[in-house]
């Protein structure tokens, strides 16, 4: 064998090194700084025992589960609300349409009726969501109980909307992908748990401007999500509801373009809701200091989720701080998911393993 033949070329040695994905650094000038509630861990270990309780996956998709770091009263209701924000994902991200359509609607009686038992032999989604919402409402002023249950009932039914789209194999246009994401991204319902202990009335907390900078940090949410968890999901085939993706499609744009054309919006969003800041009403001293806190709430939301986006497990598995330095990730290859596989056996994908 020849010496050449032995070595490999320049374009062999390209081909052997895996594609790299790029992940702008969106956060860098957002001028709400990394925080974290000095009970996290110990609440997220009394959370992760109450939801593990309910065996909702099997062994391999509950140690899946685990790698992913969700975690007094009211942050305990914001990290239960995480878990079952994660099992729904889970068990109806391999459904067709009509059996989402049965699961949610189990999950909308459970959170819309939590003193009431639920059925024998009933899917486990029905009594998690009963015993979160009936924890965590006894915390909650009534304004804020009210404002929950509308935001979660919107996301939920959100979730069937994205049931068809994947069943129709639908890729939305960017507009129409941002209006229903902003409720299937799960950001208003997640807002309330620093609402919990407010009560601002309904004209204020649904003022036009209030609605504007709710969904102004929905969107930088949904952009950042979508940015981290492109590799996972266009590895597993779940891409379509993916900002990426849905700019790839729409503009026939390639990927690198693409990303560049979402940093850009983000930019775009940031300003917009910083000017949005300077235009809320004020309703007196009593609920313009409450809304002060509700402002400050989700206006460290972003940088919440961006940092969770590494540090979390889920998207990055075990490099997720690695990662968040270079920015740079391999491309991961396709892998088919056991979409054979349902409720309590769902294929929870292990990243280091992708």
């Amino acid at each position: 064998m020849s010496q050449q033949s032995e070595a490999q070329t320049p374009a062999t040695q390209a081909q052997a090194q895996p594609e790299m994905l790029y992940l702008p650094e969106t956060m860098k000038n957002w001028p709400w700084p990394r925080a974290i509630n000095p009970y996290y861990e110990e609440v997220t270990l009394e959370s992760n025992a109450w939801f593990k309780s309910f065996k909702p996956f099997n062994a391999r998709s509950q140690y899946a589960y685990d790698l992913c770091d969700f975690g007094e009263e009211h942050l305990r209701t914001g990290i239960d609300l995480m878990n079952v924000f994660f099992v729904v994902d889970e068990y109806t991200d391999v459904e067709p349409l009509a059996v989402v359509k049965e699961m949610i609607g189990i999950v909308i009686d459970a959170l819309h009726n939590p003193s009431k038992p639920r059925p024998e032999g009933e899917i486990v989604l029905g009594e998690i969501t009963r015993q979160f919402w009936a924890r965590g409402e006894k915390t909650a002023t009534p304004e804020a109980a009210k404002h929950f249950v509308e935001a979660f009932t919107d996301y939920l039914n959100s979730v069937i909307v994205q049931a068809g789209d994947r069943d129709d194999d639908k890729i939305r246009t960017v507009d129409e992908y941002l209006q229903t994401r902003r409720e299937n991204i799960g950001a208003r319902p997640s807002y309330v748990p620093g609402e919990l202990h407010l009560s601002i009335p309904d004209y204020a907390f649904y003022h036009p401007v209030m609605k504007e900078l709710e969904y102004h940090i929905a969107d930088l949410i949904i952009l950042d999500n979508d940015i981290a968890s492109y590799n996972k999901e266009q590895a597993t085939g779940d891409d379509r509801h993916n900002i990426l993706t849905v700019v790839m499609n729409q503009f026939n744009l390639p990927l690198p373009e693409a990303m560049k054309w979402v940093v850009k919006y983000h930019e775009e969003v940031e300003a917009k809701f910083l000017d949005g800041l300077k235009r809320v009403p004020s309703w007196g001293k009593e609920i313009d200091d409450q809304v002060a806190v509700y402002i400050e709430h989700i206006a460290g939301w972003p940088r919440c989720n961006d940092c969770w986006n590494f540090e979390s497990g889920r998207y990055f598995g075990s490099k997720g701080l690695e990662i968040q330095k270079s920015r740079y990730v391999p491309l991961l290859p396709k892998r088919k998911l056991a979409t054979h596989l349902h409720k309590e056996n769902v294929d929870v994908p292990i990243v280091d393993s992708l």
